[in-house]
């Protein structure tokens, strides 16, 4: 499943923002084994663990989108649609405090 949030912002703001999302991201579900691991500064992979079973999704930033692709086996599609809306919550709070220059536009 791909999920595609706009961001309005430049690149260097939007990677700004995403690492910021993230961050929290991995400190908010600390009890869950949230884990965050960058492959540079445009993409990462979000892991956490849920009944034992870990899922994954790769997070990858683009001059318009930053996009959230997570693929999880059938039995816990349920917990797919709750962890994207976490990843998504954080990313528009971190968005939206960009937009309002709380995060400078150096990269």
């Amino acid at each position: 499943m791909k999920h595609v949030i706009p961001h309005g912002l430049s690149i260097g703001l939007a990677e700004k923002a995403t690492h910021k999302a993230l961050e929290t991201y991995a400190e908010k579900f600390a009890q869950y084994n949230a884990k965050v691991d960058w492959q540079g500064e445009r993409k990462a992979t979000v892991s956490f663990s849920v009944k034992g079973v870990s899922l994954s999704g790769d997070v990858e930033v683009d001059e318009n989108n930053i996009a959230l692709d997570m693929s999880v086996p059938f039995l816990l599609k349920p917990f797919q649609k709750k962890a994207v809306a976490v990843v998504d919550e954080q990313v528009k709070d971190w968005i939206g405090r960009a937009k309002a220059g709380e995060l400078d536009d150096e990269a």
